[in-house]
């Protein structure tokens, strides 16, 4: 009789396919326009600004895991799988992330919103 044979391995992340024909945050925009700039890229890190004027928005994107950080705070509506929530974001705020398969976002606030974004490598 034959013996079946498990053999262990490191675990992959698989990323929802969803998720692979969707942009970064970076090459991701808003009306054709770009809403994040790249400001340090190097082995360690990549440092994003990402700025949204009130009714400027996040066309729909993913996030690898990230720390941010809010410099100038706004009212955003965020839009998961799991539905749609309105933040106040206040400057000085921040949070971490361990990714997002997609998210996407509207500046609904009358003040102009700008996060840092520090992806880890």
């Amino acid at each position: 009789m034959a013996g079946l044979v498990l053999v262990a391995g490191p675990a992959i992340a698989v990323a929802a396919p969803e998720a692979a024909t969707l942009p970064d945050p970076l090459r991701a925009g808003w009306k054709g326009q770009h809403v994040c700039e790249l400001l340090k890229d190097n082995a360690q890190m990549r440092v994003l600004r990402c700025t949204f004027p009130p009714g400027w928005g996040h066309e729909r994107h993913f996030h690898a895991p990230h720390w941010g950080y809010i410099l100038q705070g706004s009212t955003m509506r965020i839009t998961t799988a799991k539905g749609t929530v309105v933040r106040e974001l206040k400057a000085g705020d921040s949070w971490w992330s361990d990714g997002i398969d997609w998210h996407e976002g509207v500046n609904i606030g009358t003040t102009t919103g700008v996060y840092l974004i520090v992806e880890p490598k």
